[in-house]
């Protein structure tokens, strides 16, 4: 069986890492489903969407010649959502509560990066010999 670009197949998570996972085809070869290609939204940490041993659809979307075989579950799954139109998401926070977060976020670092600074130097009223 030769792998084709658009081509939809079943395969299983061999392995995960940071950047993507690596998903065994039936035919033994693997490929790889980039972070970018798991989700329609942003996925973050990809150990929230795929573990190790899941059964996935996934899409061929290219063959190297070098034979590495990119891979997508997002294009897999495009055919089989509904078309209804979706709602506009309501923002989970406002702009003034994201820039409070921040900014308290922000003093929190500097304040640890002061403290960490200080105590590497003898910080206040350390005696000099």
């Amino acid at each position: 069986m030769s792998i084709e670009v658009g081509s939809k197949l079943q395969g299983k998570v061999t392995g995960i890492t940071n950047f993507g996972a690596f998903v065994e085809l039936p035919d033994g070869k693997t490929g790889l489903v980039h972070i970018s290609e798991v989700a329609d939204n942003y996925v973050k940490d990809i150990n929230d969407h795929l573990s190790q041993g899941d059964q996935v659809e996934v899409k061929v979307i290219n063959v190297g010649d070098d034979g590495k075989i990119g891979l997508s579950i997002k294009k897999a799954k495009e055919n089989h959502t509904s078309r209804r139109p979706q709602k506009p998401r309501k923002p989970v926070e406002s702009f003034e509560q994201k820039m409070n977060r921040f900014m308290k976020d922000s003093e929190d670092r500097l304040a640890s990066l002061k403290k960490h600074t200080e105590s590497k130097r003898g910080g206040r009223g350390a005696k000099k010999g």
